[in-house]
């Protein structure tokens, strides 16, 4: 972590699930000061008290900054001093996003803009932009907004030298038990007595954990150039097969009820278009997708252009390697969530 020693790092949206591990990751390595950005105070309070009390030593390295994407003032207070940013602050539910398009667009797009401003004005050093694989081949409105956001993320990165700022944006799936996925959900059924609720079981959904998603924008941090896409090659599974492993662990015998598919789901989500494939990089466990850094000025084109491609195709949760429910299972048990509440339930 060194280089991180006696940095600054921001975190929007920093009282998430994604927030949560950085600080776990994070808090006590050498790195200077952490600073928490979000709207809710309760949920800043919550997790001021969390950490002063299973991190005492450390936790005075956490700062906490209210305030709103939305709202670029605010932005810009917390972004004095700041070294390194991570933006993970959106509107990640598809069906709310489906029935409240505008406001995804003012915290995923507008809000994208305002922290890559700010950063700018500021002269942060590298911003990496959380996106997700529902970006790619957009058909609801949070994936929308989410492409949009990309798109500002590159078309921002054009405008300034990547010695001053470097800006990268981190594209993945499915996060096993992060706030709002399905897995606490089906945790809760299973104590209600009731049957697991699942859309659809042939669905297919990237899945990774916590951990790794932090390791993907680790490595967007010290592998990415300034307007790339980072992709890591993470398994799948069928929906099906997940709501198996969890059931296997928690209560072999319930049932799982199938109520179809809810307002703007695939059926596979894909990680990389086969229009980015054309130019994709492959780093082994991750691929990278540098930005179109053409200009306006397609005239050329009509006397020559490029006539090759990479042989890769579209990457989607369809084609990757499909886990087993045994594999499943192996990967809920590594997750600390997963054993704590095992734990609880006497298991």
């Amino acid at each position: 972590m060194s280089i991180f020693k006696d940095k600054t790092l921001l975190i929007t949206g920093g009282t998430g699930s994604f927030g949560n591990a950085v600080l776990n990751r994070f808090l006590q390595t050498d790195i200077g000061e952490i600073r928490i950005f979000s709207r809710d105070e309760k949920k800043q309070d919550d997790m001021r008290h969390e950490f002063q009390a299973k991190m005492p030593e450390v936790a005075d390295k956490i700062s906490f900054y209210i305030g709103d994407v939305r709202d670029i003032a605010s932005v810009k207070n917390a972004m004095h001093g700041v070294d390194y940013i991570f933006h993970a602050a959106a509107l990640k539910q598809v069906p709310s996003c489906e029935f409240f398009p505008v406001e995804a667009v003012k915290t995923n797009v507008l809000g994208t803009e305002n922290v890559l401003t700010a950063a700018i004005e500021e002269g942060v050093k590298s911003v990496i932009c959380l996106s997700t694989d529902k970006a790619a081949y957009p058909v609801n409105a949070m994936g929308t907004s989410k492409a949009m956001m990309e798109k500002v993320i590159v078309a921002k990165s054009r405008t300034v030298s990547p010695e001053k700022t470097k800006i990268c944006c981190t594209r993945y799936g499915n996060v096993l038990c992060s706030r709002g996925s399905v897995i606490p959900l089906w945790i809760d059924q299973i104590r209600a007595g009731k049957p697991l609720t699942v859309t659809a079981e042939e669905m297919t959904r990237f899945v990774m954990s916590l951990e790794e998603a932090v390791d993907l924008v680790l490595f967007a941090f010290e592998h990415g150039e300034s307007g790339d896409i980072l992709v890591q090659k993470a398994p799948a599974c069928t929906v099906g097969v997940l709501a198996e492993a969890v059931k296997s662990l928690f209560a072999p015998e319930a049932e799982i009820k199938v109520i179809g598919i809810r307002h703007g789901e695939k059926m596979y989500e894909t990680l990389l278009t086969n229009e980015e494939c054309a130019h994709a990089v492959d780093l082994g466990g991750f691929y990278r997708v540098p930005a179109d850094k053409r200009s306006l000025n397609y005239d050329k084109y009509f006397t020559s252009g490029d006539t090759e491609r990479n042989p890769l195709t579209e990457f989607n949760s369809g084609n990757t390697r499909l886990l087993t429910v045994e594999e499943v299972k192996e990967k809920l048990l590594s997750l600390e969530y997963i054993r704590a509440e095992l734990e609880n339930t006497g298991k």
